[in-house]
């Protein structure tokens, strides 16, 4: 580690932690977004040169990891929204492990390489550029790869309810 992160961590990183509690509200997350800023300006050391205010970089770089994680967040919940909005709202009986087991059957059907995109992306909430790094793939590559499997996982998840649909008139 270069010195000068080693030594802005030691002085900060409670201080960004602190200040990112307050805007996430967790502060386990505010601990996972801090260390992933902290990840990525150790990645520019040896790409560019190191920015005016690494304090306030690292801080805009926590912030927009925690708004990033949210719009994940919210995207799901409106995605799972919509998959139950025909059968009301989501619950925790059968229909929803009915869903869920759906949703895992259709992953399995899809190609390898856009099921490992969704599930690192979606599941365990990657950026897209840690996906790519993760697989081996180009940025575009990994954001194809994405729209095709989310487009496949809506057509088999579509025939799925028509199915169902069907089976209950």
């Amino acid at each position: 580690m270069d010195t000068g992160w080693e030594e802005l961590y030691a002085g900060q990183y409670r201080r960004l932690v602190a200040l990112l509690t307050a805007i996430a509200g967790s502060r386990t997350e505010a601990e996972e977004a801090v260390q992933e800023a902290f990840v990525r300006a150790l990645g520019l050391s040896g790409r560019r040169a190191v920015v005016d205010d690494p304090e306030a970089w690292l801080y805009r770089v926590s912030v927009n990891i925690v708004r990033s994680r949210w719009r994940r967040v919210l995207a799901a919940r409106r995605a799972v929204a919509r998959l139950h909005a025909s059968d009301g709202p989501p619950t925790d009986g059968p229909d929803r492990v009915d869903s869920r087991m759906a949703l895992l059957g259709a992953l399995r059907r899809l190609p390898f390489e856009q099921r490992e995109a969704l599930v690192l992306h979606y599941l365990a909430d990657l950026p897209i550029d840690a996906v790519a790094a993760r697989v081996g793939s180009p940025v575009g590559t990994v954001k194809a790869r994405l729209s095709r499997g989310r487009a496949a996982l809506a057509r088999m998840l579509g025939e799925e309810s028509m199915k169902g649909g069907e089976r209950s008139a």
